[in-house]
């Protein structure tokens, strides 16, 4: 799954926890990448969880549960940005075609892979 800010694809983990963050936007889980976590509020346009106000929230089997204090399906729905100058534009990609592009991705990987083995 892929920043939902910048549209950077997650890389595999290093040992420890990782730097990408979760939330809920539009219903939907995401993730942020860090680099779109520093030097601003990175949690503006998420949800919020109703109850403690927190940004940490994650979906599971079409709930949506706070990391922080356990409420379950007590959602503040996200705001706009008040300054959209301050949040990095969507990705250029669409969310429900985010299949595609990994899909796009992986067919150009293997025709790169074999065309280097039969040169």
């Amino acid at each position: 799954m892929p920043c939902h800010r910048c549209g950077a694809r997650q890389t595999d983990p290093v040992k420890g926890a990782s730097p990408w963050r979760r939330g809920v936007r539009a219903g939907e889980q995401v993730l942020v990448c860090p680099q779109c976590q520093s030097g601003r509020d990175w949690t503006a346009d998420l949800a919020h969880c109703a109850e403690c106000g927190s940004a940490r929230l994650v979906r599971m089997l079409g709930s949506t549960q706070c990391k922080d204090c356990g409420a379950e399906d007590s959602v503040r729905p996200e705001q706009a940005p008040a300054d959209p100058g301050t949040t990095p534009d969507a990705p250029a990609t669409p969310a429900g075609s985010a299949a595609a592009s990994l899909s796009d991705d992986v067919r150009a990987a293997l025709e790169r892979h074999f065309r280097d083995r039969n040169d």
